[in-house]
């Protein structure tokens, strides 16, 4: 009966409040009923919910997000078979995380809870029951209309003496805000004050206008800078038609593609962002041309061959030598020699003068020269004699202007022979040089 009493009391001076605050110019209240949860935390507890009311707060706003007020709630707590009596006032700071018709919020405060097992002990918060307690939690706000909001809510309580219960709070209760007033003091209601936290003018409908320039600060994009109603309140000091808090380059006159710089090359490539601004060179690049060490027209980022000059159909490389591989792979292809000689005679030069002149068509080519021998005589002979074959080709070649670097040479003995070796003619077939290639277009 005695809780009954100051509950009823309580309420009272909530009521009270509210009545006696709805005539405040200050900032705006908030009052809010509802029913509350209790689960208890910790080893050896009865972890179930705990329903009960009231659960009673009463708040004000008082800027920047920020609220601070207190709390009450009543509940009935089943423990190990006993049931506790609990109940709970606090101090609490409240910080809205957004604005709107949703408003989630953050809370903190102290307080004291109690949970007591003797009702005849006097007071609603017996000393002997009641302990300390800090808290943290989360809540949402979903508004209704201008004032009554469904509110939502969940803390952890911790007990500061360490001689209770740690326990979870939840609360759902529906809120009424009132008390708007003129919060900056401007003159201009809170309801009519489309900047009711800061001091204004009645032309502006209660907001200021720091720079002077004739456009309110509610709608000035640069506030406190003096601008043009055009470039919505900002200035424009190069007069390129672009305002200085968007102009890249706002001391040269630029264009809007370049956010306001200039492109003095023309490549595309802001000035503030060429690297080269007075040539014209690839964004990728920096604004800067791209290096063509060979000077063929492909940059060395794209060319196969960087320091080899060739063409932009072949992505920098020279040019595949066609003729002279189709003459490496035709009949043509063979300098025979008589027994053991490494001699060239006129056919034989005939021949060399086809290749060289396809190597002087195709002047990056390099080709290898490989010498053979017959069965006749012993491996270390027919060795020796293929590379004095091979080196025979080479010196013609050389002596008809071919760079030496151009050609390789390499004997092969009497392995690979051509033909029959036990008869003439596959012996006399197997005494020979020719010119062979490779995967690379050094034609080996």
């Amino acid at each position: 009966m005695k809780i009954l009493k100051q509950l009823l009391l309580i309420v009272a001076l909530v009521t009270y409040s509210f009545y006696s605050n709805a005539q405040t110019v200050e900032n705006p209240w908030a009052i809010a009923a509802g029913v509350d949860l209790i689960n208890l935390q910790g080893d050896n507890v009865d972890s179930g919910m705990n329903f009960g009311a009231p659960a009673l707060s009463l708040s004000r706003y008082i800027g920047a997000g920020f609220s601070i007020g207190a709390q009450f709630a009543l509940n009935n707590v089943k423990n190990n078979n006993a049931e506790l009596d609990y109940s709970s006032i606090d101090g609490v700071v409240k910080y809205n995380l957004t604005d709107g018709k949703i408003i989630p919020y953050l809370f903190a405060g102290y307080g004291f809870s109690k949970f007591g097992e003797e009702d005849e002990k006097n007071g609603l918060f017996p000393s002997t029951e009641t302990n300390r307690t800090g808290l943290g939690g989360i809540g949402v706000n979903f508004f209704l209309d201008d004032n009554f909001a469904i509110n939502l809510s969940t803390s952890y309580r911790g007990n500061v003496e360490g001689d209770t219960y740690n326990h979870l709070q939840h609360i759902v209760g529906l809120s009424y805000n009132f008390g708007a007033g003129d919060a900056d003091k401007d003159g201009v209601p809170d309801q009519k004050d489309e900047c009711p936290d800061v001091p204004g003018l009645k032309e502006f409908n209660g907001c200021p206008d720091t720079d002077g320039d004739g456009i309110p600060d509610n709608k000035d994009r640069c506030p406190e800078e003096a601008g043009t109603e055009a470039l919505q309140g900002c200035p424009d000091a190069d007069g390129d038609g672009i305002a200085d808090a968007d102009d890249a380059c706002p001391n040269k006159a630029g264009t809007a593609a370049m956010n306001g710089c200039p492109d003095t090359d023309g490549d595309g490539v802001a000035d503030n962002e060429d690297r080269c601004p007075d040539t014209a060179g690839d964004s990728a690049n920096g604004g800067c041309p791209w290096t063509d060490s060979d000077g063929d027209g492909v940059a060395d980022k794209d060319d196969n061959c960087p320091e080899l000059a060739g063409t932009i159909a072949n992505n920098g490389c020279p040019d595949e030598p066609t003729d002279l591989i189709n003459f490496i792979n035709s009949d043509q292809n063979r300098i025979l020699f008589p027994a053991s000689s490494d001699l060239l005679d006129t056919n034989d030069k005939a021949i060399l003068d086809t290749v060289n002149g396809l190597l002087k068509k195709y002047p990056n080519a390099n080709i290898i020269i490989e010498g053979y021998a017959s069965s006749d005589g012993s491996d270390a002979y027919n060795l020796k004699l293929s590379n004095k074959r091979a080196a025979a080709v080479k010196a013609y070649l050389v002596s008809n202007g071919i760079d030496v670097k151009r050609l390789n040479t390499v004997g092969y003995g009497e392995t690979n022979l051509s033909g029959d070796n036990n008869t003439a003619k596959g012996r006399a077939e197997s005494r020979r040089a020719k010119i062979n290639r490779s995967a690379k277009v050094k034609i080996n």
